[in-house]
């Protein structure tokens, strides 16, 4: 069993540089599921059709509104000559016809979120802290000490917080009371080397019922935490796939967004929740 370890490690050591995978499944009114494989946004129909709902785009990120006006970005590196990157980001709206909301800016976008709950209140990490941008611009600081590294969040609609510090997930409520919900939700796991430490816990989600879900990419498995911080696994990953991400739909049906080493994603159906 040690030998096959060695030569997956191997196999995966000698491919090539892996790109950091999307994390988002969001879904519509009409029950369509939509992700990004950082090439194009597909759409995925409830009988399971599959089309490109925005095509050319490079987003690690997604949010839905009420309206069921998707968002996302474009971000994309000018090359080593000059070493530059740039963005946009981009509006679809319920009719598919898609606008940018923001031009092209060099850099990366640091103030804007696709973290929102139903107020239209957006989420962002800056350096340790854990801000919170009202409709009208006006930034609150929900937290800023203690905290390690900031990792992907989610909002619930009603505006309660869920953020991964380092391995640890973070609770904040809408009222400022901050809680370490789960400690140390993933380790480095020698069967997928090329997810680093930093990487080995990605996407967050939640459900109806108050729970969320973690994608464990170094160890292959979506855990679920309840409310009181118990943890389980509802979902593994077959090689040489790990989970970055998901969601759940009004069904109450577990999606569960994939990569693997060869930079390749896809999106599964993993049953109900329950």
């Amino acid at each position: 069993m040690h030998m096959r370890f060695a030569i997956l490690a191997a196999l995966f050591l000698a491919l090539p540089a892996f790109a950091h995978p999307p994390v988002s499944v969001v879904f519509d009114s009409r029950g369509n599921a939509y992700y990004s494989d950082l090439e194009q946004v597909w759409q995925v129909a409830p009988g399971g059709a599959k089309r490109v709902a925005v095509p050319n785009v490079h987003t690690h990120e997604l949010y839905m509104d009420a309206q069921d006006n998707l968002f996302g970005e474009h971000l994309w590196y000018e090359g080593e000559a000059i070493d530059k990157w740039g963005y946009y980001v981009w509006r679809r709206d319920a009719n598919g016809r898609i606008t940018k909301v923001i031009r092209n800016r060099e850099g990366f976008r640091t103030d804007y979120s696709f973290v929102r709950d139903r107020a239209g209140n957006m989420y962002f990490a800056k350096e340790k802290s854990v801000i919170r941008r009202t409709p009208v611009g006006r930034d609150e600081v929900l937290a800023s000490s203690g905290l390690r590294e900031i990792r992907w969040m989610t909002v619930t609609p009603e505006g309660t917080l869920f953020f991964l510090d380092q391995h640890d997930l973070m609770r904040i409520t809408p009222d400022k009371r901050i809680t370490r919900v789960a400690k140390n939700l993933a380790h480095v796991s020698p069967l997928r080397p090329y997810v680093e430490t930093r990487h080995a816990v990605q996407g967050v989600w939640t459900d109806r019922a108050g729970n969320v879900y973690v994608a464990d990419a170094a160890n292959a498995q979506v855990k679920r935490v309840t409310p009181n911080g118990v943890v389980s696994v509802v979902s593994e990953s077959t090689p040489p796939w790990s989970p970055s991400g998901g969601g759940v739909d009004r069904n109450g049906m577990l999606w569960v967004l994939e990569f693997s080493p060869l930079n390749q994603v896809r999106v599964r159906r993993a049953g109900a929740v329950r």
